[in-house]
């Protein structure tokens, strides 16, 4: 059996290509993406699930491999697997700011671990609300629907004929947005406590001066803070469900498909 050059170049094409679009979606996607996970592990995850797709992607148009034209379609494929992996990434850090406020304004900032996906020294709380992030991720199997929304673009998307236009980019930018609107909406309910707890205080304080005030309210301050996040931690998966919708709608806007 004889194979020919040009063979040989579609046949590069239609592997390397999806593999670059394919790796810059797994190398920051959310769960995998973790610094945690070996590189090596991604990249060998990244070349199976593009060998098992090669026989359903559409053919390659693009086959001049030794070009400058190669070299922005390479460009191309990483900016659309970017920003499908930048999506999820957004979902998780939503809950991360949510439970760094909430260390904060409820005195367990001071007890901080090392985050194992970013390589950042954050709070506790934080680390608590991103770890539950990130499970609710593979019971949603948020990591499958992150794949077939990469594979799928390349029907819509096909390698070669990228078309995104200055929306595509600026809904990424607005749905920084809902991702600050939904940690406050999180974080709303212990904060409003909080501040009843202070207030509590404060007449406290003005009642009786003589009492230490900052030796009895900081550690009453860190137990109320523990049992109102304990007690509105129901809210937790409503808003998860939340940005899960939302962050759905923002692939398909962005590769085209129906929600």
């Amino acid at each position: 059996m004889e194979f020919t050059f040009a063979v040989i170049l579609q046949w590069l094409s239609d592997f390397i290509l999806p593999l670059v679009r394919v790796t810059s979606m797994m190398m920051i996607m959310a769960g995998l993406g973790a610094k945690s996970v070996p590189t090596r592990i991604k990249l060998a995850l990244c070349v199976v699930i593009t060998f098992a797709a090669m026989p359903m992607l559409p053919k390659s148009q693009f086959t001049d491999l030794f070009s400058f034209a190669m070299v922005l379609v390479v460009i191309e494929e990483m900016i659309i697997g970017f920003a499908i992996g930048f999506a999820s990434m957004l979902l998780l850090n939503t809950f991360i700011i949510a439970g760094q406020i909430l260390a904060m304004q409820t005195g367990l900032g001071f007890a901080s671990v090392v985050d194992p996906a970013n390589g950042l020294s954050v709070p506790a709380v934080g680390q608590f609300y991103l770890i539950l992030s990130t499970l609710l991720f593979f019971v949603f199997n948020g990591h499958l629907m992150m794949i077939q929304m990469v594979l799928y673009s390349f029907e819509s998307i096909p390698i070669g004929q990228f078309t995104w236009s200055i929306d595509n980019y600026w809904q990424i930018v607005n749905w920084g947005g809902w991702m600050f609107a939904t940690a406050l909406a999180l974080s709303l309910a212990p904060l409003t406590a909080m501040l009843v707890i202070n207030l509590s205080f404060g007449i406290i304080t003005r009642a009786s001066p003589q009492m230490n005030i900052f030796a009895v309210g900081f550690a009453f301050t860190l137990v109320a803070g523990l049992m109102i996040i304990w007690a509105t931690l129901g809210n937790f998966i409503v808003q998860y469900e939340f940005q899960w919708l939302k962050m759905t709608e923002l692939l398909c806007d962005l590769i085209g498909c129906s929600v």
